[in-house]
C-alpha cells in the first residue's frame, strides 16, 4: 500500500515547530510528493517548511534533506522529496519556521497543513521517460 498521509495536520501556528515522525520504511518507492497547503495568513510574514530524515525516528539529520522556499501567500506548493540517495532514512518529519515584520502585531499567524504521498515507481518511470524525450 502506497504511503499517503498527513505530514503536518491542519493547524494554526505562530511559532516554529516540528511535525510528528512518519514511518516510511514500508514504502516501495523512495520518492514522495510533499504538498504544503497554506489556508490562512496575515500580511508581511513568511513560512518556511523543510523535511528532516532519521534512521530510528529519534535522532534527526543535522540538515534538512529537502526544503521549500519561503512562502508569503495562501495556496498549495509541491516539493518532490527524493530519498534514493538517503537509504538510511526510515522516518521523516516536517519542520517549520515563521517570521513577521512591519507594522501591527509582531506575532506571525499561519493556518497550514502538509501532505506526504508516495510517488509510485511506474509513474516516476513514465515521467522520467517523458522528461528525457522532451530534452
Amino acid at each position: 500500500m502506497a504511503i499517503d498521509t498527513s505530514l503536518v495536520a491542519a493547524q494554526t501556528v505562530n511559532a516554529k515547530g516540528d511535525g510528528p515522525a512518519i514511518d516510511i520504511s514500508g514504502a516501495t518507492s523512495r520518492v514522495f510528493l510533499v504538498t504544503l497547503a497554506i489556508m490562512k495568513i496575515i500580511e508581511q510574514e513568511s513560512l518556511g517548511l523543510s523535511v528532516y530524515g532519521s534512521a530510528d525516528g529519534t535522532t534527526w539529520s543535522a540538515k534538512s534533506i529537502a526544503a521549500l522556499p519561503q512562502k508569503f501567500y495562501c495556496g498549495e506548493s509541491p516539493l518532490l522529496l527524493d530519498l534514493t540517495a538517503h537509504t538510511d532514512v526510515k522516518f521523516v518529519r516536517a519542520h517549520w519556521e515563521v517570521a513577521r515584520w512591519g507594522r501591527g502585531t509582531e506575532t506571525p499567524m499561519f493556518e497550514f497543513a502538509a501532505r506526504l504521498k508516495e510517488v509510485p515507481a511506474n509513474i516516476l518511470k513514465e515521467a522520467t521517460a517523458e522528461a528525457k524525450a522532451m530534452a
